[in-house]
């Protein structure tokens, strides 16, 4: 009797959660939970000046030409790394609630990490990265080499170049555009400049469109800067990118710097319909490529505004 009635005490302990703990902890990694998409690993923190006649460049139609702090290792894997824990993350700590939180999660493995590279390294200091490199040159492209000429497609073995420091990249910025404007009716831009010095351009009528690598004066980038308008056909959809601009000037007056100045861009004969105009600026470097910068996450020297043409 003595017997049963022992065996029936701790029949009842059971049923009481801290009596069975032990029993129901696991230390497997359980595949089921949605939780097992959270990774292990770091995290990533995410005075004006007018364009006279010196002062513009050739463009695309054959017009004449006038003179012219995230560290190191959150660019590139940091930064593919983040961008992936960011959303494995997000998505497992929001899913997985609830989960046992005696269990031990194994964590997950990058497999982009042990790729290996398809395109050996060019030279001892050019690396892959333990990265799958799709190309370096023009040496396995079945293209027509590129010849300063602007017709494509093609491919251009001419190098990047040069690239300036974070606190040095170029930067612009509309500071002044007119809302509403009649059609064929002149009207202005004005532009901010920073570390642009804007004394290199290569004529790309002239045939010297991706021809020549990027160069730094003093660590900042010389070249100058573009001007277009386009006329939208859509709020909703992107615009075709083929079709000439409604205006178009590059701009290399000798100017700019280091420190931020203004310019006066000239739409001396409007725009020619009614509509909804996208007018944009961005600098280039002396091959009217848009400069490069030391981080992904740094915005290039761009900006838009849309004006109302009626």
């Amino acid at each position: 009797m003595r017997r049963y009635v022992i065996a029936a005490i701790a029949a009842i302990g059971c049923l009481l959660p801290a009596a069975c703990d032990v029993a129901a902890a696991s230390t497997g990694y359980h595949s089921d939970w949605s939780g097992q998409g959270q990774q292990d690993g770091g995290r990533q923190n995410t005075g004006s000046k007018p364009t006279g006649a010196n002062s513009t460049g050739a463009n695309s139609t054959g017009a004449a030409s006038t003179p012219a702090a995230e560290s190191t290792n959150e660019q590139g894997q940091g930064q593919a790394q983040g961008e992936g824990e960011g959303q494995g993350q997000g998505q497992g700590q929001g899913e997985g609630q609830g989960q046992d939180p005696a269990a031990t999660v194994a964590p997950t493995v990058d497999a982009s990490a042990s790729a290996v590279a398809t395109v050996p390294p060019a030279d001892g200091n050019k690396p892959n990265n333990g990265l799958d490199v799709l190309a370096r040159d023009c040496s396995q492209s079945k293209l027509t080499p590129h010849d300063g000429f602007q017709k494509a497609p093609a491919c251009v073995s001419t190098a990047f170049g040069e690239v300036a420091a974070a606190g040095n990249d170029p930067t612009l910025l509309i500071t002044d555009s007119p809302r509403f404007v009649r059609p064929n009716t002149a009207f202005t831009l004005k532009v901010s400049t920073r570390n642009l010095i804007r004394d290199r351009f290569l004529g790309a009528a002239a045939g010297g469109y991706y021809l020549e690598s990027s160069v730094l004066k003093d660590g900042i980038q010389r070249g100058h800067f573009h001007t277009a308008c386009r006329m939208l056909s859509s709020l909703r959809t992107a615009p075709a990118p083929d079709p000439v601009p409604a205006f178009f000037v590059a701009t290399q007056d000798n100017g700019g710097g280091s420190t931020p100045d203004t310019v006066t861009v000239n739409i001396d004969k409007g725009l020619p319909t009614r509509g909804i105009a996208q007018c944009a600026v961005w600098a280039g470097d002396g091959s009217h490529r848009i400069p490069m910068m030391e981080r992904a996450n740094q915005t290039p020297a761009f900006d838009a505004v849309r004006i109302l043409v009626g």
